[in-house]
């Protein structure tokens, strides 16, 4: 069976992958960034770069594939947002019927289309899409709702808000029911249903362990990492409210926020038991094992995806072109190494941000995060996937990694609010540690913004090179 997955470099989609390789499946992935996957994937997988928008790459991406993985969504705010899913799936299906594909997997939402919010009414719809031709393809739709896992953008706002608020003011929806699932079972059921063919050509399965409300699950959580947490629900706080409220004690940024915080405000739960019957074999783990597993998988470094691993430029994808050239303005710092090697000095490069910190005056990263998080931005607590590990496309604070090569060079793309288009360049050279910062204004306040900055850079900057080429050895 040669298998077709989609949406490969996002939180689902990376593990599904890696499940598959272990197999020694036949797999090809569709991807818009080739430059995000990593070498054990490539090695492993055919890739094709390219777009579901694009119908000659869709064509040559589903020749001769069997099953068609769909696990693309959109977090964004654009209000154009279910225009554009519901033109994907359409272009998809009718590419897959085209290439004779038996069969589209499909992994949704959990919600009453007449209760549910605009994006998980766009994923129900997406659904409903590919299957409306049951006729000419198989297609098994999955609907998950909350998913419990390391890197999971739910699980990581329930983490943080446990570890870091006593009390908390919670409104009204914290008492709504939704139905969390392990991330573990989530991907044995898509890979279960590869081998899987439905009766009447269409199927939809709704995956769940338990029924919980936002409040017990926020307790259960604290239970585990051994806290005693406490609630006061108000009706006050709005839906917008919640949202500001979520973005300054977590890692999401506003329109994430908005987004989860909108579905949450409607009770999602199973509405049939076809995973039951149809998967037997699956016994999803308990609400409190799966954040044991979570939490263990973070403490082990076995964080394979994020949340912000996803694909939609309007959350938090790494741009297809960092042109630093394009820069107008260039601060640059110079240090010597020494007799240090450059892989010693790599290893303390990639080791910045995070719960390490940047090196130097991590206050003024820390006042920085907290404005830009006032400003609907991502702040310095989105942290990074793994402390001692960085591929390219993960967030590593309000940064994202636009290039690597080992040793030698490691960029970052800004992501924080900015009246402009920021890089900062770690590079190694000839025995030098150098450190650069671009910047592109936009703008009068873009140039007014720069230099406002310069001297914070040369408190910053100059004593980061200097502690990142001292600290080996």
């Amino acid at each position: 069976m040669k298998i077709l997955i989609t949406g490969s470099t996002g939180y689902i989609g990376r593990r599904l992958v890696y499940e598959f390789i272990n197999d020694n499946a036949d797999i090809r992935l569709l991807v818009r960034n080739h430059n995000k996957l990593e070498r054990q994937i490539v090695a492993n997988c055919e890739v094709i770069e390219g777009s579901t928008f694009d119908k000659s790459v869709l064509a040559d991406a589903l020749a001769g594939v069997d099953c068609a993985y769909y696990l693309i969504h959109s977090m964004g705010n654009d209000g154009n947002f279910a225009k554009m899913d519901r033109e994907s799936a359409e272009i998809f299906r009718d590419a897959c019927i085209d290439a004779g594909v038996k069969k589209i997997i499909y992994l949704g939402g959990l919600g009453a289309p007449d209760t549910a919010s605009k994006h998980l009414s766009s994923r129900i719809e997406t659904g409903e899409i590919l299957s409306a031709k049951p006729d000419q393809i198989d297609t098994v739709i999955f609907r998950a709702g909350v998913i419990i896992g390391s890197g999971s953008a739910s699980f990581e706002i329930i983490r943080n808000l446990c570890q870091k608020l006593i009390l908390m003011v919670t409104p009204k929806w914290v008492d709504t029911l939704t139905e969390p699932i392990g991330v573990d079972d989530v991907i044995a059921y898509l890979k279960s249903a590869s081998e899987f063919t439905p009766e009447d050509g269409t199927l939809t399965i709704d995956i769940g362990s338990e029924q919980l409300s936002f409040k017990n699950m926020m307790l259960a959580c604290a239970k585990v990492m051994g806290l005693k947490r406490y609630m006061i629900k108000t009706s006050f706080l709005s839906p917008k409210l919640s949202s500001y409220w979520l973005i300054l004690f977590t890692p999401v940024n506003f329109s994430v926020a908005k987004a989860l915080v909108a579905g949450l405000t409607s009770e999602t739960i199973k509405l049939n038991n076809n995973a039951e019957k149809y998967f037997p074999q699956i016994k999803p783990s308990s609400f409190e094992d799966s954040v044991k597993k979570a939490i263990d998988d973070i403490h082990n470094s076995q964080v394979l995806s994020s949340w912000c691993d996803s694909s939609d430029g309007k959350v938090c994808d790494l741009p297809f072109v960092h042109d630093i050239s394009h820069a107008v303005f260039k601060d640059r710092y110079v240090t010597d190494i020494g007799d240090y090697s450059p892989e010693d000095i790599f290893k303390n490069i990639i080791s910045i941000g995070g719960e390490q910190g940047w090196g130097a005056y991590d206050f003024l990263w820390k006042i920085r995060g907290i404005i830009d998080k006032l400003f609907g931005g991502y702040g310095i607590n989105r942290g990074r996937r793994d402390q001692h590990d960085l591929r390219i496309g993960d967030s590593l604070d309000f940064w994202k990694v636009a290039d690597i090569i080992p040793n030698k060079r490691l960029l970052l793309s800004a992501q924080m609010k900015l009246p402009g288009t920021a890089w900062l360049e770690f590079q190694i050279i000839d025995g030098y540690l150098i450190l650069t910062a671009f910047f592109y204004p936009r703008g009068v306040f873009g140039r007014l913004y720069w230099y406002s900055m310069l001297p914070f850079h040369k408190l910053i900057f100059a004593n980061m090179t200097n502690k990142l080429s001292r600290l080996s050895k």
